[in-house]
């Protein structure tokens, strides 16, 4: 298992009626990646959309675009309601990889993690102990955690030790490859 910070990541919230075509197309178009539903993270190597609320997604760019990003949907979406804000040194990226990642959050965060429930490309805005965190499922073994920068070093220590603490075998395969839980 691993735990590393992902290092600086640009952030844009978007906020806004998300059925609007306008908006969705300027979302896609910067990122490359498809619009997420409700409960879904889009992201690609260095670009992504996340669906935060009913009326937030939040765009990753790199951080030395996050800035021109904001100019771009400024520009874009002119005569619609909408607000666009860099967030990007407000929150921090940390990345959990290995084979039981569903168990490192499981032991810190009250949402089902089991595989019908948490699967590639799936999100969830929730807690690690004690401070606020969102998280996305990049694949089978790559989760990030998001959480403002300020409670970072926290939940990095409690990323860590959960992980050092091993596999507790409640959500990893079995023979039939089911998951036991």
């Amino acid at each position: 298992m691993r735990v590393r910070e992902t290092g600086l990541r640009g952030m844009i919230s978007l906020r806004g009626d998300l059925s609007d075509t306008v908006l969705r197309t300027c979302a896609t178009d910067l990122t490359g990646v498809a619009f997420p539903q409700a409960g879904q993270a889009m992201v690609g190597a260095d670009k992504g959309l996340v669906w935060m609320s009913p009326d937030e997604i939040l765009i990753l760019a790199p951080y030395s675009d996050a800035q021109q990003t904001v100019d771009m949907i400024q520009e874009r979406l002119k005569g619609i309601h909408f607000l666009a804000t860099n967030v990007s040194d407000a929150r921090s990226v940390i990345a959990v990889e290995g084979p039981f990642v569903r168990e490192v959050l499981a032991k810190l965060a009250p949402v089902d993690l089991h595989p019908h429930a948490f699967a590639p490309g799936s999100f969830y805005r929730s807690r690690l102990g004690q401070v606020a965190a969102a998280f996305w499922m990049r694949d089978d073994e790559n989760i990030e955690v998001m959480t403002f920068r300020s409670t970072a070093a926290y939940a990095f220590g409690l990323l860590a030790k959960a992980a050092e603490g091993g596999a507790v075998g409640h959500l990893v395969s079995d023979d039939a490859g089911d998951a036991r839980g």
